[in-house]
């Protein structure tokens, strides 16, 4: 403890902290005063936590302290010496020492190494984000950029820690600056080797500016390009927009095609009981099975590390809880009344309706998950097919067959499902009477093998049942042999009468699109003749209006440097003037017959500043040369006059202690020896 607490008191005496205490006054620092220690020492070790460091813990709830220490002992993985996690918490709470000053330590132990994890903390620490809100457009976007910039930062801190751990020399990196230096040197005197030289060539301002149009006319192009980038990705994600919405559209139009009012209602309806479900009775229990998780992972995550011997205690303890339950059963069945059987029954009913209804939910998520990607998927296969220029799209009578058809598939598809419905129905109730009919046939079998036991005919019903399921099982295979013939004979009909059908129906639709066919390659050939012409006479239009541009630009410059001269020269021109009247006034007053004025003049003004200075040079050098001539006997008399206090300090020490020898020796106040009094004099 004491080699602990000396620890302590050196530590705080250093940088940052300069805690003067001794091994005393620190161990006698109340519980207040400690936790202050402790929260500095934190805010030192974690300098982004600034509320740390503004906080007086005396102003605060010493709840909020605990929270904000835990918190921190937390990030920095500090492992309490004991397992008793309750005392430690209390004693966090109560500022006990011999809580405090092991934490104290070990921080002290470990700051440089405890400073670099509360800075990756900040940064590596993950959010976690609820399932619902992930499902949203743009969260698992953002949420995957989040984790790449995670990634990258533990990169290039681990570059940063390389860089600084490789030691570079010194010397090396100055050698490579004057390097440099000289590089720039050279190359300065390169530029200015070749501006001598076009300064001499006769048309060198006409090179220079046609040189300064031509940089500022690329630059201008290359702004352009990345503005025609930017302008290409809007567009492309506009015409992406647009597809999906006409999808929609178009999805929408064909689910109405051919829809009824009461179909309609009845599907949204349905929707409606589905939504309803999800949200009165699956959604809150998910939530409250999440709400549940959370607790316990945020108990799990708050406890300190467990041994051996807390797991094992966990498990006797989960042994003895499941040992009561199964007793409590046990008692529970052997008290049970008979009439609690019907109720139980309901129960069982209840749990099966309800488990089904949970299983249709879950498919239900499963199902609309499912159209959702391969709803996207399509998106992509469209983007796909149409940068690839395939694909064809439905025109004329085409479109109104095809959406006929579609019409009549959707009727058609309406009748099944509706038919499906009735017959979930009839499943439902004839699953219940199946159900009900089995019981019965499980308590009629058991009193008939009871009756056969009785009889001496054991097993004689098994046999007769298995001799009728071989006679019907072979009648059902003799009948589907039949209808099976049967089936593929009418199939081969009907193929062969539908193949005719489409002949003949098709037949005057090739002769129609034949010409139509021609027509529409004449037509082509024209539009691309007329096209070749626009782009020929948009191309000449666009190059006589880009140097129509050129000149008007180069103009204007022209006209702006030559208002920029214009403007320089004519400044220049009232400074000359007023610096002109300057001058002319100076000479006026110089050669005036008036004593008065020719003292205003400069030349006047100056020369009396300027023996004024020398008078005051001529002062300040007369009494340095005071001031060195008396320096060596001032020197002297000053270390005189110090002996001379020395001395009669000395005397005056020899005084008091003279007194307090008379005093002892039984002597008056003042009295002294005569040896004592003769000595005591002052020889100057």
């Amino acid at each position: 403890m004491s080699e602990q607490l000396k620890f302590i008191v050196h530590e705080l005496a250093k940088e940052p902290f300069n805690k003067k205490y001794n091994l005393i006054s620190f161990d006698s620092l109340e519980s207040i005063q400690l936790l202050q220690v402790l929260n500095d020492i934190l805010a030192v070790v974690d300098p982004k936590e600034m509320e740390l460091q503004q906080i007086d813990i005396r102003e605060e709830s010493s709840d909020q302290t605990a929270i904000r220490i835990f918190h921190m002992l937390r990030v920095l993985k500090y492992k309490p010496p004991t397992e008793d996690v309750s005392a430690f918490r209390s004693g966090i709470v109560q500022g006990d020492k011999f809580v405090i000053y092991p934490i104290l330590e070990w921080l002290f132990r470990r700051i440089p190494e405890l400073k670099k994890r509360a800075y990756l903390a900040h940064f590596l620490f993950k959010i976690d984000v609820p399932a619902e809100i992930m499902q949203e457009d743009q969260i698992p976007e953002l949420y995957s950029q989040y984790e790449e910039l995670m990634e990258q930062f533990k990169e290039l801190h681990k570059q940063s820690d390389n860089l600084k751990n490789s030691g570079y020399n010194t010397t090396e990196i100055r050698k490579d600056i004057s390097n440099m230096e000289d590089e720039k040197e050279q190359l300065n005197k390169r530029i200015e080797r070749l501006k001598r030289k076009v300064e001499s060539h006769p048309n060198s301002q006409t090179m220079m500016n046609v040189a300064r149009n031509l940089r500022m006319e690329r630059d201008k192009e290359k702004r352009l390009a990345e503005q025609r980038q930017e302008q290409s990705t809007l567009i492309q994600h506009e015409e992406q927009k647009i597809r999906r919405l006409q999808q929609q559209l178009h999805d929408t139009r064909q689910a109405g095609v051919g829809a009824t009012p009461q179909s309609l209602l009845q599907r949204l309806e349905e929707e409606t009981r589905t939504n309803k479900y999800i949200v009165t009775e699956r959604l809150p229990k998910d939530l409250m099975a999440r709400k549940k998780t959370l607790q316990d992972l945020q108990k799990v995550v708050a406890e300190p590390a467990m041994g051996q011997s807390d797991l094992d205690r966990l498990l006797s303890q989960i042994q003895e809880l499941n040992t009561e339950i199964n007793q409590l059963i046990e008692k529970r069945m052997r008290t049970g009344d008979p009439t609690d059987d019907k109720s139980s029954l309901f129960k069982q009913q209840a749990a099966i309706i309800a488990h089904k209804k949970e299983a249709a939910v879950t498919l239900y998520r499963e199902i609309r998950e499912d159209y959702n990607r391969t709803m996207q998927e399509l998106d992509q296969k469209r983007d796909v097919v149409k940068e690839s220029g395939g694909g064809e799209v439905l025109k004329g009578e085409d479109f109104k067959r095809y959406v006929n058809k579609l019409r009549s598939k959707s009727t058609i598809y309406k009748k099944k499902r509706q038919e499906i419905a009735e017959l979930r129905a009839e499943y439902g109730v004839l699953s219940r009477t199946e159900e009900i009919l089995r019981n019965r046939d499980e308590n009629i079998n058991q009193q008939l093998e009871l009756l056969e036991n009785k009889k001496g005919v054991t097993g004689y019903r098994q046999t007769q049942d298995e001799l009728e399921k071989v006679s019907s099982v072979k009648s059902g295979l003799d009948e589907r042999k039949g209808k099976t013939l049967e089936d593929i004979s009418d199939m081969v009909q009907r193929l062969t009468r539908k193949i005719a059908e489409k002949k003949t129906a098709l037949a005057p639709i090739i002769k129609e699109l034949r010409p139509m066919r021609q027509k529409s390659q004449e037509l082509t050939a024209r539009h691309e003749e007329k096209k070749q012409a626009y782009d020929t006479a948009s191309a000449g239009m666009e190059s006589n209006m880009s140097k129509l541009e050129q000149e008007v630009r180069a103009y204007r410059e022209e006209v702006t440097q030559d208002e920029g001269r214009y403007h320089y020269l004519n400044c220049m021109i009232n400074m000359l003037e007023i610096q002109q009247q300057k001058v002319a006034d100076e000479m006026k007053t110089y050669t005036s017959s008036d004593p008065y004025a020719r003292k205003k003049t400069f030349r006047d003004i100056f020369q009396r500043k300027i023996q004024e200075q020398e008078n005051l040079g001529k002062g300040l050098r007369e009494q340095q040369k005071t001031v060195r001539e008396s320096q060596g006997p001032s020197m002297r008399q000053m270390k005189m006059w110090k002996d001379v206090q020395r001395l009669m300090e000395c005397k005056l020490r020899c005084y008091d202690q003279t007194g307090g020898i008379a005093g002892s020796t039984g002597m008056g106040y003042g009295e002294a020896p005569p040896a004592m009094l003769e000595e005591d004099r002052l020889v100057m």
